[in-house]
């Protein structure tokens, strides 16, 4: 018997999977690793194929493929290291625009919303569906709510700030990528609804691209600046260096 949930489908019966054809990717990829990996085990369905109630194998949903040995193990590790990565370019993001923003609420807001969504993703990865579906549904709530609130916020401020004057192009591609990506959102929960699994798959997966696409435009104007991490001793700053002759007698060494 299986159970559907509003983050992906869950196979609740026990059994062998039949043997069969699996297909392999031709690139590589975090999220195409452990989909290859869940067809070579045969827990998935291929996307291309129509899926059948009556089939052990469960629709291709990104958490469903990360749900057992071995690709929940990269599964976890993908999503904890995306997470991170993700942090780091929301703070950056949000430092470079921080002398330049008219609302600085808005931009301090959207670095929040982007670190919540974030944090919803290591929720994704280390509570796996077939662990803990109520805070794995959580985390995708998370991930999928507050990234596309993010990119809604990142889009009216790029069109805002027009850094080098390249704000006009970049704000544009990224007000049609946040349409679409909220269009895929809104896809993707009504073909849930339907039970239109296998279309609500690939409308998933087309999402996750989506989402990383409208990162990726980060790097038209990150190329602009130059950041730069300082650690100083407090104490230093208030004095000189010590020369050779200040050194204490006991760091001196005897000759021979």
């Amino acid at each position: 018997m299986r159970r559907f949930s509003a983050g992906a489908v869950v196979s609740r019966g026990d059994g062998e999977f039949e043997n069969g054809n699996t297909q392999k990717a031709e690139r590589g990829g975090e999220c195409r690793l452990r989909y290859v990996i869940a067809l070579e085990h045969e827990t998935i369905t291929p996307l291309s194929c129509e899926y059948r109630k009556n089939d052990l194998r469960r629709p291709p949903y990104i958490s469903v493929a990360g749900t057992t040995p071995p690709a929940s193990c990269v599964f976890s590790q993908v999503m904890n290291l995306a997470a991170f990565v993700g942090f780091i370019i929301g703070i950056l993001r949000c430092l470079q625009l921080k002398h330049w923003v008219r609302r600085p609420w808005l931009n301090v807001g959207s670095a929040v919303a982007f670190s919540l969504a974030c944090f919803g993703m290591t929720l994704v990865g280390n509570f796996q569906l077939t662990n803990d579906e109520d805070i794995h549904n959580i985390g995708t709530s998370l991930t999928f709510g507050l990234g596309t609130l993010f990119c809604w916020v990142q889009s009216f401020l790029t069109l805002e700030v027009n850094l080098k004057n390249e704000g006009r192009m970049v704000g544009v591609l990224r007000l049609l990528l946040s349409a679409v990506i909220t269009a895929c959102l809104m896809l993707y929960t009504t073909l849930m609804n339907l039970q239109l699994h296998m279309y609500a798959a690939r409308t998933q997966w087309a999402l996750v691209m989506f989402f990383l696409t409208f990162i990726s435009t980060f790097a038209v104007e990150f190329r602009h600046q130059r950041f730069e991490t300082v650690c100083r001793e407090y104490e230093a700053l208030s004095r000189q260096p010590e020369t050779f002759a200040e050194v204490p007698a006991e760091y001196e060494t005897n000759g021979l």
